[in-house]
């Protein structure tokens, strides 16, 4: 595979192909990757938005960890926590707006998951910045907070589907289906999925790196832009296949918790393996463009408990003035 990376990054023509083909192969294994999540929920009688929350999230971020990880531990702290704080922005601007773009009618949000992860999305934002603001650092100690926060908050999310409160009335039975699908084998459509997914985006990020080089284009953008983006592929991917497919609120509960696992799992566990840094100029922009990309989605998805397409396009167009502002200020 390092071969085809080179030769990728070498060759323009053969980066533009590699880059058509990895999304075609992400669109196909987005899709299975849904049917089996959903399948997976249905079977333990779990709702989908814990499922979109948990499961579905911790598979998706799996490009952001790796970058991450990688980019900490090769001594490019800026790229890595750039790339955490990059993705956040382009999950709700980007992967949840198209999702109430292209789902066919509102997608219902559950109250009780939205108050309890929304203010617990908040809460870790603004405990993040308040880590970062002194010294434009994020140490391992402070990592090592956020991992353990993650951890309740995912306890307490069972917690609290043992109890029945994340129930929705619109919740369904088990599908006839997934009834008639040997559990191995729905492990192994989900986790040959997820193979797949994580390797297209990993060409996709190699592909379009190397096409934003032959256009000129500054390294910081491509990190703090074009790297935030290809990282986020999967969440873009599975929330508008989930949306055509009317599952919107597995797509929704993706979302948040890309979000949440984003800062707490991608950026703890780099900032873990080594302190991450940013300059004040980074840290200055992209905290408060994500301080109001979350807020108004929250806010939007609060009024009426459901994303649809007129919320989707406001959500939408703050992303593109974001975008706008980056390029216009790097």
């Amino acid at each position: 595979m390092h071969t085809i990376e080179v030769y990728i990054q070498q060759n323009i023509w053969l980066a533009w192909l590699a880059l058509v083909v990895a999304f075609s192969i992400l669109a196909k294994c987005a899709g299975v990757f849904v049917d089996s999540s959903v399948a997976l929920a249905n079977r333990f009688r779990i709702p989908r938005l814990v499922v979109g929350i948990v499961l579905v999230s911790l598979a998706t971020t799996a490009p952001e960890l790796a970058v991450s990880l990688m980019s900490a531990l090769e001594g490019q702290p800026e790229m890595a926590f750039g790339n955490a704080i990059g993705s956040v922005i382009c999950d709700d601007g980007l992967a949840l707006a198209l999702c109430g773009v292209v789902s066919a009618s509102a997608i219902p949000v559950i109250p009780h998951v939205l108050k309890t992860s929304g203010v617990f999305l908040i809460f870790i934002e603004v405990l993040t910045f308040l880590f970062v603001v002194r010294d434009c650092t994020l140490d391992r100690w402070e990592g090592g907070v956020l991992l353990l926060l993650f951890a309740c908050y995912v306890a307490l999310l069972f917690v609290q589907h043992k109890q029945g409160k994340l129930k929705s009335e619109a919740e369904e039975s088990i599908h006839a289906d997934a009834a008639g699908i040997a559990m191995p084998k729905l492990v192994g459509f989900f986790a040959l999925s997820l193979g797949g997914i994580v390797i297209s985006s990993e060409f996709i990020i190699k592909s379009a790196g190397a096409i934003a080089v032959s256009f000129g284009i500054p390294p910081a953008v491509v990190a703090a832009v074009l790297v935030a983006f290809g990282t986020s592929v999967p969440e873009v991917a599975t929330c508008i296949t989930a949306a055509r497919k009317g599952e919107g609120a597995l797509a929704v509960g993706n979302i948040i918790g890309a979000d949440i696992m984003n800062i707490c799992w991608v950026a703890g566990a780099s900032a873990l393996a080594n302190p991450l840094t940013l300059s004040k100029e980074a840290l200055y922009f992209m905290f408060p463009w994500m301080f109001l990309i979350v807020g108004v989605m929250l806010v939007l998805l609060r009024v009426g408990y459901n994303l649809n397409r007129k919320k989707g396009l406001i959500i939408f167009g703050l992303y593109v003035v974001y975008l706008v502002s980056f390029f216009l200020r790097f």
